[in-house]
């Protein structure tokens, strides 16, 4: 699979920008906001952009739900993707590939070229460009400024277990390299106030200072989305899209996000089964994720085979007419010990590709990407979801599902890619030139 372009990058470069993230073809939100970033960068003056990834095999084998490898959609002309080989043998065989990693930031970090370098999760993103950013001072005219972004799951699956278990060393690094970073981001206001927590809780036992230089050092960058693609849809695109998958528009509920426990799916089918709703729309049940099986033998003992459908392929091209045709977007995220909503970037796109209102839980990061625009229920309550749910399908009228789209997609060009990518810049760096 070929997703990079480099014929637009100067034998000679001027101004770098490196994204070191999961990127495509995982179904992550924020393999979506390193595209959004790196695309803006091309009209800010930056004349190589870069997003450093891991190879297509290593992505297969850590189990990560992957999309359709011939659908995911290509970068602009000038945004370079590199898998970096692994080194060393398999005596080696999971430090290889974060080698393989270092090894290039070292390389595109020690040219001397003016470059920002942006990790997406702490680990081990960050690690890696620290590690990488040490060596090339050390090698070569290095001049490169970092920023680290951290997302609800480095806390979650990595601090909290930590400090839960005990294990002081793990939790007190990666913190460390978080506020070694040049700029220290995450991506809400909740996961600011998790990070705190967590290293005053560290403090605690420990004796450390992490918790007053993560409130000093911590600024707000919320997850970089594209508008254009939510608000240029047509009509006769959407009525396409989903004639492609049998579905007529407003005749469907829709999830589209990873199938996973924490999303809440479960609940989901349990709220539909017996519903009003079921008698009248379709429930579409879109993403990939560890529990796929689980959700269709759920469906099955529920009686609802003719009623669902779970869609494993959905694209990104696809993805903004399936949630403009929708009837409604249901998305009962819950918190669990290993992950919580941090924000929720599913939600904002909905919201700008319009269609019905959105119903999800208020856990997480969840109210600052909704803001007052959604419906919101208690999680691990299909009862409550139900009558929501009945609500909103059965018995709005024409004028409240309009009046709520505006509201939503007012709210949530706040987060728009280009409004986004200045505000984290103007932090990292002087204002840059603007390319028309």
């Amino acid at each position: 699979m070929s997703v990079a372009d480099d014929t637009l990058v100067p034998s000679a470069p001027n101004r770098r920008l490196v994204i070191v993230v999961r990127a495509d073809p995982v179904i992550c939100g924020h393999s979506g906001e390193a595209r959004c970033l790196a695309e803006v960068a091309l009209t800010r003056g930056f004349d190589d952009v870069r997003i450093v990834t891991w190879p297509l095999d290593a992505l297969e084998a850590a189990g990560l739900p992957l999309k359709p490898l011939d659908r995911v959609l290509p970068y602009s002309p000038g945004i370079t993707v590199e898998r970096p080989d692994p080194v060393g043998d398999y005596r080696v065989p999971d430090g290889r590939y974060l080698s393989g990693l270092i090894g290039r930031l070292v390389e595109l970090f020690s040219d001397g070229v003016p470059t920002v370098a942006m990790s997406l999760y702490l680990s081990p993103h960050a690690i890696a460009v620290q590690e990488a950013v040490q060596v090339a001072r050390r090698i070569g005219p290095a001049r490169v400024i970092t920023v680290a972004e951290a997302v609800g799951s480095d806390i979650t699956n990595v601090v909290r277990e930590c400090v839960d278990t005990g294990r002081f060393g793990a939790a007190a690094h990666i913190l460390s390299v978080y506020l070694a970073a040049d700029h220290c981001v995450a991506v809400s206001e909740y996961t600011r106030d998790l990070i705190v927590a967590s290293a005053a809780t560290l403090d605690g036992m420990h004796g450390t200072t992490f918790a007053q230089r993560c409130r000093e050092r911590i600024a707000i960058s919320y997850p970089a989305v594209d508008s254009w693609s939510y608000l240029s849809l047509t009509d006769d695109r959407i009525a396409e899209t989903l004639a492609r998958r049998g579905l007529s528009r407003d005749g469907y509920v829709l999830f589209l996000s990873r199938i996973a426990s924490a999303k809440g799916v479960d609940d989901l089918i349990d709220a539909y089964a017996g519903s009003r709703s079921a008698e009248r729309v379709q429930l579409v049940l879109a993403g990939r994720g560890p529990q796929e099986d689980e959700v269709v033998a759920r469906v099955a003992t529920a009686g609802l085979g003719e009623r669902v459908q779970v869609l494993t392929d959905v694209d990104d091209a696809e993805k903004p007419a399936l949630m403009a045709g929708s009837a409604a977007f249901v998305l009962p995220t819950r918190e669990q010990p290993e992950f919580v909503e941090t924000f929720g970037i599913a939600l904002v796109e909905k919201a700008l590709a319009g269609g019905g209102p959105i119903i999800t839980c208020a856990t997480g990061g969840v109210p600052e990407a909704v803001g007052d625009t959604a419906l919101l229920v208690p999680q691990r309550d299909p009862a409550t979801l139900r009558t929501v749910l009945d609500e909103v399908v059965c018995d709005w009228t024409y004028e409240q599902r309009a009046a709520a789209e505006r509201r939503a997609r007012a709210y949530a060009l706040q987060f728009d890619r280009v409004p986004v990518f200045d505000r984290l810049f103007a932090l990292a760096e002087p204002p840059a030139v603007h390319v028309a």
